[in-house]
């Protein structure tokens, strides 16, 4: 479902306290955005989604200079201000591509977060940007072992969840996916994923899964032509995210040693018509098969540093790729 620009989007590792004057991106604070767009930003917004779409890891920094140099020029466009803060964190999610991911790394969270804010202030009522922001804050506050911060970050996520449920509530609980599975984080984590679900598909749902079969036949159609299909259905910048959110939540349900609901949660996956076309339908399948011996893989230790031999989808080389890859 999303986000995942992400939603996407924020493998950084990981309530109210709030700024002076406000929540980060209140009315406030809002600036004046950019009333026109130039056709330097355009150029830099076609590169971003040839990226973006192809998953091309390694032209990252070749977008993020183009779209930091059209920011440069307008400071005052919120969309080319969220683009920076997504190829500043794609590259921080998605760091386990890398033979070996420099501490510098780190930095893309800081610079996430910088560019983000600006998104919100300047559009403050696009929930998309503030959900961004707290993922932003929370990976920051992780990586610092701030604890003022992770409540700043956590707050803001609230309100982002309150302010589009379809949207937010998957980047709250992806975002805290990596949490111990018997912490209160990671069990609120999952149920936010059923509550997503029950939001797009306009039903309730036992927690055991012995509604899937019927939620199949829905697939978050009930939500077409509403404000929540970007959020709940595939579409042109995410066009797998359907598969992706359900194989997140299905690595999230066998984490919690729910893996025969997990089973079902992947396979309502392999029935979404662009199921066929999804680069990634190889992991899912293979997380289908292995459910059960996954229950101890995901929930094994490593050590800092250490790549997890079977990582949580917010770990992996697909993080934001699930949802946003052609």
């Amino acid at each position: 479902m999303k986000h995942a620009l992400g939603h996407t989007l924020i493998a950084a590792t990981l309530f109210a306290g709030t700024v002076a004057g406000g929540l980060p991106g209140s009315r406030a604070q809002a600036e004046t955005p950019a009333a026109t767009r130039q056709p330097a930003t355009t150029q830099a917004d076609e590169l971003f989604w040839e990226t973006f779409r192809s998953g091309d890891y390694a032209k990252i920094q070749a977008s993020l200079d183009a779209s930091t140099a059209a920011y440069l020029r307008n400071p005052t466009d919120p969309v080319t201000a969220a683009h920076v803060g997504w190829l500043h964190m794609w590259r921080l999610s998605e760091r386990r591509r890398l033979e070996q991911a420099p501490a510098t790394i780190t930095d893309d969270a800081v610079l996430a977060r910088k560019y983000f804010q600006k998104a919100v202030d300047l559009a403050p009522d696009d929930a998309r940007y503030r959900g961004f922001l707290a993922s932003a804050m929370l990976a920051e506050a992780q990586i610092d072992r701030d604890a003022a911060l992770r409540d700043q970050g956590a707050a803001v996520m609230q309100q982002a969840v309150k302010d589009w449920p379809a949207f937010n509530l998957f980047t709250a609980g992806y975002v805290a996916s990596n949490q111990p599975a018997d912490s209160d984080g990671f069990r609120h984590a999952l149920e936010q994923q059923w509550q997503n679900l029950e939001v797009c598909a306009h039903t309730t749902l036992d927690r055991r899964g012995a509604d899937l079969d019927r939620l199949a036949g829905l697939m978050f159609k009930a939500s077409a032509g509403s404000r929540d299909a970007r959020a709940c259905l595939n579409s042109p910048s995410a066009p797998h995210n359907e598969e992706g959110f359900l194989l997140n939540m299905g690595d999230m349900l066998t984490k919690s040693g729910d893996w025969r609901t997990a089973q079902k949660v992947y396979a309502l996956a392999t029935r979404s018509p662009d199921f066929t076309n999804w680069p990634y339908r190889d992991v899912l399948e293979q997380r289908m098969r292995d459910a059960q011996a996954n229950v101890t893989a995901l929930n094994a230790a490593t050590s800092p540093g250490q790549k997890p031999a079977t990582p949580m989808m917010l770990s992996s080389s697909h993080a934001c790729m699930a949802c946003h890859q052609k």
